[in-house]
């Protein structure tokens, strides 16, 4: 049954975090097309790979199975923001408030402690990894409130905590899942089953799929937040001269 609600919820927020992405961004219609073809078409190709083979016997050879899609698509997602400036300028045309918006959804954080429960993950994983994105997505919903009630620039140092401890907390559940991955030389935390769950359906599409995605929203997030620190610095100086 959790695999069930997990499968939906899983699609559900991909669905909503690239919807959001690319629809509300600046970019070009054909531009818009191509990007949401790819989401299409990546989902596509993890959702077949991890349900057309058995990938449990891989991930017991020296590298996590989902750690290669992982780097593949983060690899692909960062190349683009700092190769291809129309990337770049279309993920900054959207709202600050829209990218903090979208980590609401990371309470589905939830789920790896209720994987946890039932023995299906491991701690120090599960915990940290759970807690820290519920942590993220509630502490998300208040920053939210605070722009729509002021302005983005009355709120950068909140949000400037808040997505310094949303990446870091994406850093650890990486280095903690990588740590717990059965059969690998990487391996420290031996507590079973490990990681073997986020090789299986649906929760592989965490890895392979939406952390990627949240981790090139805190970029933007950063981004946006340097720009407006720097608006505010040339205000400043102007008002003096």
């Amino acid at each position: 049954m959790l695999d069930i609600v997990g499968a939906i919820f899983a699609t559900a927020v991909y669905a909503t975090v690239v919807g959001v992405l690319i629809g509300l961004s600046q970019a070009r219609p054909a531009a818009k097309l191509a990007a949401f073809a790819f989401a299409a078409a990546w989902l596509a190709l993890i959702v077949a790979a991890a349900g057309g083979f058995d990938l449990r016997a891989v991930a017991l050879g020296p590298v996590p199975v989902n750690l290669l899609p992982f780097v593949a698509l983060v690899a692909l997602l960062f190349g683009a923001w700092f190769l291809i400036p129309q990337v770049r300028s279309a993920l900054l045309s959207l709202p600050l408030s829209a990218l903090v918006a979208l980590n609401i959804t990371r309470v589905a954080g939830i789920f790896f402690v209720l994987l946890y429960a039932q023995g299906r993950l491991s701690a120090p994983f599960a915990p940290s990894a759970g807690w820290g994105d519920v942590i993220t997505g509630l502490a998300a919903i208040p920053l939210v409130l605070m722009m729509r009630a002021q302005s983005d620039r009355a709120a950068v140092l909140p949000i400037a905590l808040w997505n310094a401890f949303g990446t870091l907390d994406l850093v650890v559940a990486i280095s903690l899942g990588i740590m717990s991955a059965p059969g690998t030389p990487f391996r420290i935390f031996t507590d079973e089953p490990g990681t073997l769950a986020m090789t299986q359906l649906p929760w592989i599409m965490i890895p392979t799929m939406l952390v990627p995605i949240y981790l090139l929203i805190h970029l933007a997030v950063a981004t946006k937040l340097r720009e407006l620190s720097a608006a505010a610095q040339r205000t400043q100086s102007h008002a003096r001269a």
